[in-house]
């Protein structure tokens, strides 16, 4: 007998907090993932903030990561009529 989870609806997960999930399963210091955003009419941007150490897990060999991330939003973003984009913030 299969049992199935009841996931919740996709629009009630912000993007920010799938967002933030995704990028703790990257790095190795998930304690130090910070994401700060500011919604303007049509645009959404992320600003993203890892330990220095894990920024190049974050952005991948040649860019894969950050252009796998951004894919992902996209097409969130397609379906709720909003863009977005993800900055990577070194420090």
């Amino acid at each position: 007998m299969r049992r199935f989870l009841t996931l919740p609806d996709p629009k009630d997960i912000p993007v920010s907090d799938l967002l933030h999930k995704m990028l703790e399963a990257l790095v190795d210091r998930p304690e130090f993932v910070t994401i700060q955003t500011r919604q303007d009419f049509d645009f959404l941007p992320f600003c993203v903030q890892v330990h220095p150490d894990d920024t190049g897990k974050v952005i991948g060999k040649q860019g894969r990561n950050a252009t796998s991330l951004r894919i992902v939003l996209s097409a969130i973003g397609r379906k709720h009529h909003q863009r977005s984009a993800i900055e990577v913030i070194e420090t």
